[in-house]
């Protein structure tokens, strides 16, 4: 009897030592998952994202989103990556677009009801003509939090301004409650950005600080201490925008969840 107690002791040590190390390589492997990035496009088909088939399609590894003659838009149009809401994260990807596209990448952000295709939330914007493109916008909320080439900071909302009325803090499309701590020159950066071919974008999320990364320069960056307004996670999507016919092209996107 002892040594069949024995046994069952060594078996349960064993079982024991196999399950700790099965859950190590488990909590190593996602340690690994959080600090590398991963991609979020397959370049094969639209498998976690949604969006209108009639703006959105994939060709050759590629994500395009187009706007023909035919198909002029009345609002804004995003496909959605819906498989995760990252919180603190960095994304890159590789974008092209046509001279008269206007596009962005939003982050953080939510569905608004009752619109199909519709995101509210941050914005590094894209644009053919480059006027806006690194910029921070906060699409159908604040509005542009930072102009391309400001390192903004953003305090709460105003006292005198009413939750439910933000519009009155709006003025020229620009939140007027943030404070510009530096200006870089506007045509320098401009000169970073390759027409009518492919440019990276690196955005850096982290708790209340937004980067916003083109071609390894900062177009941008936001520091969000707007506790009432300001958002911690959500979904990630990009856009075809209001206007004449355009085409936007994206591909090599991938997400690294930060600590």
């Amino acid at each position: 009897m002892k040594k069949n107690a024995f046994q069952v002791e060594i078996c349960l040590v064993l079982f024991s030592l196999v399950v700790c190390l099965s859950s190590c390589k488990h909590q190593t492997e996602s340690k690994e998952k959080e600090n590398t990035f991963q991609s979020i496009f397959n370049g094969k088909d639209l498998d976690g994202w949604n969006g209108d088939p009639k703006y959105w399609r994939v060709e050759n590894g590629i994500l395009i989103g187009e706007v023909t003659p035919e198909t002029i838009l009345k609002r804004n149009s995003f496909i959605i990556y819906e498989k995760e809401q990252p919180e603190n994260f960095e994304l890159k990807l590789d974008y092209r677009i046509s001279n008269s596209g206007n596009s962005g990448i939003n982050y953080r952000s939510e569905v608004i009801d009752n619109v199909p295709f519709a995101l509210r939330g941050y914005q590094c914007d894209i644009d053919g003509k480059n006027k806006y493109t690194g910029q921070n916008y906060e699409e159908k909320k604040r509005t542009t939090l930072a102009y391309l080439g400001e390192i903004v900071t953003i305090p709460k909302m105003p006292d005198s301004i009413p939750k439910t009325n933000l519009r009155k803090n709006v003025k020229k499309n620009c939140w007027q409650t943030r404070t510009v701590t530096e200006t870089k020159v506007e045509s320098q950066l401009k000169s970073n950005i390759k027409l009518n071919d492919w440019n990276t974008v690196h955005l850096i999320i982290k708790d209340n600080k937004m980067q916003h990364y083109i071609n390894g320069v900062l177009f941008s960056e936001v520091n969000d201490l707007d506790e009432i307004n300001k958002s911690v996670k959500g979904l990630i999507g990009v856009q075809v925008h209001v206007g004449p016919p355009m085409k936007v092209e994206y591909k090599n996107i991938k997400l690294k969840n930060l600590l």
